[in-house]
């Protein structure tokens, strides 16, 4: 296909409405002499003169009579194709639904309020949050996952991420346990405890047994369970002590609501890392409006819930 000037179709349309050399230029911020030497040009790759001297005025060419009933509309359509896409979002009427993957703390406590964020904005905007069975990236490269929440894991070196907030672990146990009992929760009292550990991959151990092998103590991990939701359960019905995310799941669950959930939070008696939780998702989507749109909702929601963090 030869090289195509799509200006020459804006022009055309221009020239066809105005009927007027003059009169076209100004309607397109040219000067007479450019839109005379562009019509110029449109004529030599039609084969038609298109639009021809009569008297005062310009009169089209049969062929030019019949595009007129077709450049508009493609001189309009070439002008959306090429817009910057920033400008087409109408999020009245974005028909979409977004696949995202986060851990349970997430959903139980934050897509209620991303769900009404979204509701409110785009009434036709569907989410539906996956399994999220690990952090492999292959679901945000095929597209099979819109967005990722949660700790960012070994992945693909081109997988965007933004900060959401920050969390840290504490220890959530039945209220009355005799933890709670005894004076403070010291290092040794902990790790004397039996404790349920939340662990997709099964392992049991992590940063809080980094913290007390420093003093020579050793937690005795009794139990291993894929999610924290399972791990409060078992901690809620016997004298096993868990560990939750404070921000994402434990604070909700334990500090107004204690009475009522059974369950109470304490801090750790050792120091554990900070842990981030972000946003991934593949550039592939940097650009896209909707996508953007998401991911600056789903941080609003985030920064509203945890101000502080």
């Amino acid at each position: 296909m030869p090289s195509v000037d799509l200006n020459l179709l804006v022009a055309l349309d221009a020239l066809l409405a105005e009927r007027s050399v003059t009169a076209a230029a100004r309607r397109l911020g040219l000067s007479p002499s450019a839109m005379s030497r562009t019509l110029a040009r449109l004529r030599s790759a039609t084969g038609d003169q298109l639009l021809v001297q009569a008297g005062r005025t310009l009169v089209p060419t049969p062929y030019a009579e019949e595009l007129g009933g077709r450049v508009p509309a493609l001189a309009r359509e070439a002008q959306a194709v090429l817009r910057p896409v920033a400008g087409r979002l109408d999020l009245a009427t974005l028909d979409r639904t977004f696949t995202l993957r986060a851990g349970e703390g997430f959903v139980d406590l934050l897509s209620g309020p991303l769900a009404a964020a979204v509701i409110q904005a785009a009434p036709y905007v569907r989410l539906r949050f996956a399994p999220k069975p690990d952090k492999d990236a292959q679901a945000l490269r095929d597209g099979s996952i819109d967005l990722e929440i949660g700790v960012v894991g070994p992945s693909a070196p081109e997988v965007r991420t933004q900060l959401l907030f920050r969390d840290r672990f504490i220890g959530i146990c039945r209220a009355g346990h005799p933890l709670l009992a005894g004076g403070a929760v010291t290092a040794a009292r902990y790790a004397a405890c039996c404790h349920v550990v939340a662990s997709r991959r099964g392992e049991s151990f992590g940063p809080v047994d980094e913290a007390l092998a420093r003093l020579g103590l050793t937690r005795n991990v009794v139990l291993v369970v894929p999610a924290y939701t399972n791990a409060l359960q078992v901690a809620y019905n016997s004298d096993l002590v868990a560990l939750a995310p404070r921000l994402s799941l434990g604070n909700a669950l334990t500090s107004n609501r204690a009475a009522d959930a059974g369950l109470q939070g304490f801090e750790l008696p050792v120091p554990t890392p900070e842990i981030a939780i972000s946003a991934q998702w593949h550039p592939r989507l940097d650009d896209d409006p909707a996508h953007r749109w998401l991911r600056q909702t789903v941080t609003a929601v985030c920064r509203s819930a945890h101000p502080s963090s």
